[in-house]
């Protein structure tokens, strides 16, 4: 019951995330989006080819956050009560920071976004699976992390045992920026700046996504939580 509670609490969540990650992306990455796109046509014409099809929809852009809200409640779950003695807020706020570290930040750095008209159609599919690759590192590289902390806090101290986990993933997150190969396909003609904005919006969303995800989450999840602690309580003092 509680986790279902959990579920329906992080899709209303994704989806006030997503709303707000939209509005952001809308606002400052839509510009260097449409700068991208008449880049492309523009190579498109004098190439003498049609322009190349939206490979991803707006619709199917716009329904990640939900999907997200759902993958975020099931992390709390698992966070909660096990990374320390924190309430539903920090937890939440805890699970969303390193959610964006492992599954956007520490990719980002290895394979930042490109706009419409940057990389060759040609490499799509090795491109994908490279960053996919990291995703699945970075988020293997945390969890391992939160195990070396659990396990070392017990001898060494919270601090301490901290501090060896944000070691131990910096040393097997390096290792993967070393093992993998790098990506530069961007024209030598394609303007700078809207590369750079581009990319800084992409983050920025990002940004806004997880952290409007864990403060929204977090909210919603205080009271539920508490109440179902007090019923958990007086039904065992019943019994007893």
């Amino acid at each position: 019951m509680l986790m279902r509670t959990l579920l329906v609490r992080g899709m209303l969540a994704g989806l006030a995330a997503g709303a707000l990650a939209l509005v952001f992306a809308w606002i400052f990455g839509e510009p260097q989006v449409g700068h991208a796109i008449a880049f492309e046509d523009q190579q498109a014409r004098l190439a003498g080819a049609a322009p190349a099809p939206e490979l991803v929809s707006r619709t199917v852009q716009e329904t990640f956050g939900l999907a997200l809200g759902g993958l975020f409640s099931i992390a709390f779950a698992l966070c909660y009560g096990r990374i320390g003695r924190f309430g539903p807020r920090a937890t939440a706020a805890l699970v969303a920071a390193g959610g964006f570290a492992a599954v956007e930040l520490v990719p980002f750095l290895k394979y930042p976004a490109n706009p419409p008209s940057v990389g060759n159609p040609a490499t799509i599919g090795h491109r994908t699976v490279l960053y996919f690759t990291m995703i699945a590192i970075s988020v293997t590289a945390t969890i391992a992390a939160v195990q070396i902390r659990r396990r070392l806090a017990p001898r060494f101290g919270n601090w301490n045992a901290s501090l060896l986990a944000v070691a131990a993933f910096i040393v097997l997150v390096t290792i993967a920026y070393l093992a993998l190969p790098a990506v530069n396909e961007v024209p030598k003609d394609f303007p700078a700046v809207v590369l750079w904005r581009f990319r800084l919006a992409s983050l920025g969303t990002q940004a806004v996504l997880w952290a409007a995800l864990g403060l929204v989450f977090g909210a919603l999840t205080e009271r539920s939580l508490a109440t179902a602690e007090r019923r958990s309580g007086q039904v065992r003092v019943t019994r007893a």
